[in-house]
């Protein structure tokens, strides 16, 4: 089955930067499951699995437009630190998740106060190129709860 709107496709995936470092990796884990033309893959990725089917291995190359978008200077906000989610202690540097109008969102902390911390809300990723390298493990047609709901279910995806 070729992968098409509406197809649960689960895959491992190695993400690298421009300097050929590994960001993250699924190696070892449980593959990802994602549901085809919903949303909740970036863009590039999206477009890349299209047409690709189980067994299928591929390298591809997400420029910032269709990945994490380009860094946008002077996005420094205060957020109160009860919001941020992810850790006891925090430190610039580190990389939190608050809940906005839009859903998640993982922000960088740049200054820690008591109450409040500066955070820059540019994606971590943000105006980098990402290289994924993509290995597709199965791909099913999904269910109709998994349309109506966005998402793919069991294990890989989304658990209610």
């Amino acid at each position: 089955m070729k992968i098409t709107k509406d197809a649960v496709v689960r895959f491992h995936y190695t993400l690298k930067n421009d300097e050929d470092q590994i960001i993250e990796r699924s190696d070892g884990k449980e593959a990802t499951a994602y549901l085809q033309g919903h949303g909740g893959m970036i863009r590039g990725v999206q477009l890349a699995l299209e047409g690709k089917q189980a067994g299928d291995k591929f390298t591809v190359t997400v420029h910032p437009k269709d990945g994490y978008g380009e860094r946008v200077d002077d996005s420094i906000q205060n957020v109160p630190v009860k919001h941020l989610l992810g850790a006891k202690k925090w430190r610039p540097g580190m990389i939190a998740t608050v809940y906005t109008e839009k859903g998640q969102r993982q922000v960088s902390i740049v200054k820690m106060g008591k109450f409040m911390a500066k955070v820059d809300t540019n994606h971590p990723l943000a105006g980098q190129t990402l290289h994924f390298d993509i290995d597709i493990v199965d791909v099913r047609e999904a269910t109709q709860e998994e349309i109506s709901h966005g998402h793919a279910h069991g294990a890989g995806g989304h658990h209610h």
